[in-house]
């Protein structure tokens, strides 16, 4: 493959990750959260519901975390992926077929499922390529998606509201988006393609498998990022909602966070580069605290949308750089260790909406859930200054951050 082709591989393989994550994660995740006022108006459900729907649908990612780890085949793995783009659309449609709380728990559930196709079988299946056509082993374009899949969802509502149109036929909306986005999910990645006998293969970097300590700390430093990442991403429209100066504003609060974490991600590769991937995640996970805390200090509008811009700018570095450390420690095989990561980042998403959503649904406001959120992310703060500090695998990463700067 020359190299203009393979530049324009490149891009296109890139680009099958952030359609992916356009269907995966925007629409089949996020619409729900812009979504979730509307939904509230006009049928039954209370904020320890819109809760627990999304705690279930964090438990489905969580399956599908648990499947990323424990899957070896890089063949399964693209099959997987491709269930995952079909299940996303599939769940979504699904949405606007019913009201019954025990339908939407499991469409919710099974459309988590499919976001981890997105989040982790598409990280190491474009790792994977990357790696084997000695291109650079960054995932900051593909994470982008993301950050635009949010854009999608809160500026698609709110047009849609414009329109007058109910919860039921938006749901139809994003699922045809959905089956749009589909396509070019599907056929711009490419399928592992299966090694030549005797065909000379690409060399991948030895793997360096993480210290004891390492695990043991970034384990629970990662759990702290996923507690105060779901609060934000879950309610943050109907908390802005609810305060009557900024009625009107929740979905723009929403884009808002999108449009922060879209080029947030390539530039904390960049800062990556400079202090090493544990300092980058160190000072990410700090302005991320903050970020969350804001709405419960001060409702102006100025308020919320930097903390919009704060929360957008640095949940998804956060990920993307965590994940691009597993590719970096397992270069054959990252899913596996992207899978562990994800089980600590996910368990925590798992109860804390709905934590969140019996809180404020006894107290009448979100106050007491953001405060825990940013409580928990501090923490992480903590225990990943300390790894940094006293773990040579967290030592050795850092350097190798730094050293992209130098040879690129």
């Amino acid at each position: 493959m020359g190299t203009a082709s393979l530049r324009v591989q490149r891009y296109k393989v890139l680009l099958a990750g952030v359609f992916s994550q356009l269907l995966c994660v925007g629409i089949a995740r996020f619409a729900y959260t812009p979504l979730l006022p509307v939904m509230q108006q006009h049928t039954w459900m209370g904020d320890a519901d819109g809760g627990w729907l999304a705690a279930l649908n964090y438990a489905g990612y969580m399956l599908g975390a648990v499947l990323a780890a424990s899957i070896r085949s890089i063949y399964l793995k693209d099959t997987l992926y491709r269930i995952g783009l079909v299940l996303a659309v599939l769940t979504t449609v699904g949405m606007a077929l019913t009201d019954h709380f025990w339908l939407w728990a499991g469409l919710r559930f099974f459309a988590g499922l499919s976001s981890s196709a997105a989040m982790l079988l598409a990280s190491g299946l474009i790792l994977h390529w990357l790696m084997h056509h000695q291109q650079r082993g960054e995932l900051g374009i593909h994470f982008a998606g993301l950050g635009l899949g949010i854009v999608l969802a809160a500026v698609a509502v709110e047009l849609m509201l414009a329109l007058s149109l109910d919860w039921q036929a938006q749901w139809w909306i994003f699922g045809l988006l959905g089956a749009v986005l589909l396509v070019p999910a599907w056929r711009w990645l490419p399928r592992p393609v299966k090694p030549v006998a005797g065909a000379r293969q690409a060399e991948l970097p030895t793997a360096m498998p993480p210290s004891r300590t390492f695990m043991r700390l970034m384990l629970p430093a990662y759990f702290c990022a996923g507690y105060g990442y779901v609060i934000n991403a879950t309610f943050i429209v109907t908390i802005v909602e609810r305060e009557p100066l900024l009625s009107g504003a929740g979905n723009w609060t929403f884009a808002v966070v999108g449009l922060a974490a879209a080029p947030a991600v390539m530039l904390w590769d960049l800062v990556a580069r400079r202090i090493g991937y544990l300092g980058a995640l160190i000072v990410a996970m700090s302005i991320q605290a903050v970020g969350i805390v804001l709405p419960a200090i001060s409702s102006s509008l100025a308020v919320v949308l930097l903390s919009a811009v704060l929360y957008g700018g640095t949940f998804l570095g956060c990920v993307s750089l965590v994940l691009t450390m597993a590719g970096r420690l397992y270069p054959s095989s990252p899913a596996r260790l992207m899978g562990q990561m994800t089980l600590a980042y996910g368990a925590a998403q798992i109860f804390a909406p709905a934590l969140t959503g019996v809180l404020a649904e006894a107290s009448g406001h979100y106050t007491v859930g953001l405060w825990l959120a940013g409580g928990f992310v501090a923490m992480g703060v903590v225990l990943l200054a300390w790894l940094r500090r006293v773990d040579q695998t967290a030592q050795r990463l850092d350097a190798e951050a730094k050293a992209l700067s130098v040879t690129r």
